[in-house]
This record gives structure tokens, sequence and C-alpha cells, in this order.
């Protein structure tokens, strides 16, 4: 069990940063945050940037878009924008929480990829989070097949959502 701020150093810092193979990203919110590295802080598109850069594989899934400061420092990145192996989906019915790593490793949880969810906010300005962190194969293993079968689109065909969702998968 992780709480509140635990869950910027341990999710988005060691999880993240640890990934060799795959990063499933997944939040009903993102905005531009920032992630503590050593003595400072930097922007976690960048960590992102860099492990796209390593060969990693990166899927990011979200339910809306996001505010003009992530644009723009999504822009900044162009790896994020040219590489084969960086993906954004926008599906307005994400709800979820999640960060999938390597397909060992999970955080389920309620906070969204944002400053006061996961970010370098400060303590007194972040929001209340919870989640669990778990590398049992059987947890890990069902979301990962339910990620699959999003991400190749089989939730879309039946979608009542559809004539809003701005990029249908299928």
């Amino acid at each position: 069990m992780i709480l509140n701020e635990e869950s910027c150093g341990l999710v988005l810092g060691e999880m993240v940063e640890e990934a060799e193979r795959l990063i499933w990203l997944v939040t009903a919110d993102i905005k531009d945050l920032h992630v503590k590295r050593g003595r400072r802080y930097v922007p976690f598109l960048q960590v992102l940037a860099e492990k796209v850069s390593e060969g990693v594989e990166v899927r990011l899934i979200h339910a809306k878009e996001p505010g003009p400061r992530f644009r723009e420092d999504f822009d900044r990145f162009p790896e994020l924008i040219e590489a084969e192996n960086f993906e954004r989906i926008l599906c307005p019915r994400m709800h979820m929480k999640c960060v999938l790593v390597d397909g060992r490793k999970a955080y389920i949880g309620s906070a969204n990829l944002t400053g006061a969810g996961m970010g370098a906010k400060h303590k007194d300005r972040r929001n209340f989070e919870a989640g669990v962190v778990t590398d049992e194969p059987a947890m890990v293993g069902e979301l990962m097949d339910f990620l699959d079968a999003f991400h190749l689109g089989d939730h879309c065909l039946k979608c009542r959502l559809r004539e809003v969702c701005p990029d249908p998968v299928a």
C-alpha cells in the first residue's frame, strides 16, 4: 500500500526509471508534471523521452486532451512525436489509473498523472491518494490482458461514446 506523495517516488521514480521493455501509463487526467531526479525536478515527459530513446515501448492512455502547458512540454521532446515505440491513445471512457512496467509490476490506485496526483506538488497542495503496487503474476497478467485488448480496440466497436470519441482505435 502506498499513500499520498509516496506514489511519486515509488511509481514515477523507481518503477518507471527501472523499466527495460514496456511502460503502460493509464490515467483519466494528465497534466504537465515534474518528478524528482537527484536534487532537482525534471518534466516527466523528459523521463519518458529518455526511456523511448533507450528502446522502451511506452503507451500512454488518457481520457481527455491535456492542457496547453503539457502540449508545449510534449513538443519539446521530438522522440515522443517521431518514435514508433511511443503511442498515445485518447479514450473519453478511461478512468483507470495504473502504471504497468515490463509486464512484471503494476501500480493500481487513485492518482492521476498530474502534479497534485503523482507529481512534485508541495505536500500541503497534493491530493490525498492511495494505491497498491503488486508483482503478483495473476493480477499483473489480468491487467496486461485488459490493456492489450484495449490497445487493439476491442472496446471501440461497441462503445456508445464513439460519436464523441476524438480518436477511435478501431
